[in-house]
């Protein structure tokens, strides 16, 4: 008798520890595909080179998840953020992808802001007929997989004519290109560089070639110093950079140097010190606007992290986590296959990292060009340029 009594209370206890874990206590990473949340996959690097993009990125997801599940959710759905630290690897991007799509049942995956990652990333999220949206990759061939991938960002085919042209307005003239061949941002950054100095009259005294990793660049900087640029345009990311211009000003070079948002963030000047001071990096978001979607946006994000300043990767990943809303929303449907042709559809978001229009294609169209200047450790807005 007390055997079966015994045997009884176990059953019990399994029952309920079943039950528990069923339940999962709201956790944010595991799997389920329940029917009461919409899961967001966070695609970026929380560690690693290029952690100064993902960490503000997953910021601004976590603000904008904040504001919409406090107006009632996703179609009364409550939205929850299943986060991955791919470290800026792409083996390891490949494979926190196929588990957002195939163990943790996302709706939507947002990121990566690199390309290259992205480029892998989307090609999976295709396959598996998942949307993704990148809030920063902005070189050639990131989305191009197919009609379940797209981006918000301002895109480098756009502002390389734009950035181009103010130089040129300037009176800027002999430009030296810095590419870093071993990277899919950089040869495309490059590749827009010198088709719009070509048509917009500007001259290139001097290519040169550097592999992204490098540290000592000292047989670029002597091939370039002899031909004095007016500008050194170069196309990698912060790293590379900070120790390049280091280099230039070692060789008593005083130009200085225009760069797309892979340079980017404040590891720049606090690697690059003196030598970056006055370079030039184009991006989509200025803290500086006075737009009051921006200001609003711009409050609430430092109330939420202790007085930090948000910068474009905080407010694209924001934006990007608005624009996947207001498609389901829109379709009334959280899966990807029914709500992606209302993604495709998005015109004139009035996103706080700019007025979003998706073209055919599912390429952002973005306004204006935001340069900003390294200024006394930061970056101060210099000017603007509009997309021609």
């Amino acid at each position: 008798m007390h055997r079966f009594k015994l045997l009884a209370l176990l059953m019990s206890l399994v029952l309920v520890i079943g039950l528990a874990a069923g339940c999962g206590g709201g956790s944010q990473t595991t799997g389920g595909g329940e029917e009461d949340v919409v899961k967001v996959g966070f695609l970026g690097a929380l560690t690693g080179d290029v952690a100064c993009y993902g960490i503000p990125g997953l910021k601004g997801l976590e603000l904008a998840v904040e504001e919409i599940n406090a107006k009632g959710g996703i179609l009364g759905k409550k939205v929850v953020i299943v986060k991955e630290d791919n470290a800026g690897d792409k083996t390891e991007a490949a494979a926190i992808t196929k588990k957002f799509i195939s163990k943790d049942k996302v709706n939507a995956i947002i990121g990566d802001p690199c390309t290259g990652i992205t480029i892998v990333a989307a090609r999976i999220a295709q396959d598996n007929e998942m949307v993704l949206i990148s809030p920063g990759a902005c070189g050639e061939g990131a989305i191009d997989a197919g009609d379940y991938c797209f981006r918000n960002t301002l895109l480098d085919k756009m502002a390389c004519p734009a950035v181009t042209k103010y130089l040129i307005d300037k009176g800027y003239k002999n430009f030296a290109l810095v590419t870093a061949i071993n990277d899919e941002y950089s040869v495309g950054l490059s590749n827009y560089f010198r088709a719009a100095l070509k048509e917009l009259g500007g001259n290139i005294v001097i290519e040169e070639s550097i592999q992204r990793g490098d540290t000592n660049f000292a047989a670029q900087v002597t091939k370039i110093k002899p031909t004095n640029p007016d500008i050194i345009i170069f196309t990698g990311y912060y790293q590379e950079a900070a120790l390049f211009m280091k280099e230039v000003r070692k060789q008593g070079m005083d130009q200085i140097f225009v760069a797309g948002d892979g340079c980017l963030g404040e590891d720049l000047y606090k690697l690059g010190g003196d030598a970056v001071e006055g370079g030039i990096v184009y991006c989509g978001f200025s803290p500086e606007q006075t737009r009051p979607e921006v200001q609003k946006f711009l409050e609430a994000y430092a109330k939420k992290f202790n007085g930090e300043l948000a910068d474009m990767f905080a407010a694209q990943y924001y934006d990007a986590m608005y624009i996947v809303a207001q498609a389901m929303e829109r379709a009334g449907s959280t899966d990807p296959k029914v709500y992606k042709a209302e993604m495709a559809k998005t015109k004139d978001f009035p996103g706080v990292s700019g007025i979003t229009t998706f073209g055919p294609d599912r390429e952002p169209i973005k306004n204006p060009v935001f340069l900003l200047q390294v200024k006394d450790n930061s970056f101060k807005l210099l000017d603007t340029a509009e997309v021609i």
